[in-house]
């Protein structure tokens, strides 16, 4: 069974929901939004640098999301700028 979307299984959607929970409110805010707001619509290729993203540390998470640095692999960079913007939605 998929998710909303096409997104994934739902224990796809479900590891990654855990995966999401960091810790730290702020980064769990942010995840969690994208993951139920912008995740299913984004490309497969998107959906994969999201994952990747997840397996960074939470102070580079945080910088990244806050807009104090820009991560240097361009996929990542604009997995970054598209949580940023359903976050702002």
């Amino acid at each position: 069974m998929t998710g909303p979307g096409g997104g994934g299984t739902d224990t796809d959607l479900a590891r990654l929901r855990w995966s999401c929970r960091r810790g730290m409110r702020e980064l769990d805010l942010l995840l969690l939004a994208f993951l139920e707001h912008g995740y299913a619509a984004q490309a497969q290729s998107t959906r994969a640098a999201f994952q990747r993203l997840l397996r960074r540390p939470d102070p580079l998470l945080l910088a990244w999301l806050l807009g104090r640095c820009v991560p240097s692999d361009p996929e990542l960079a604009h997995v970054v700028a598209e949580i940023r913007r359903t976050a702002a939605a």
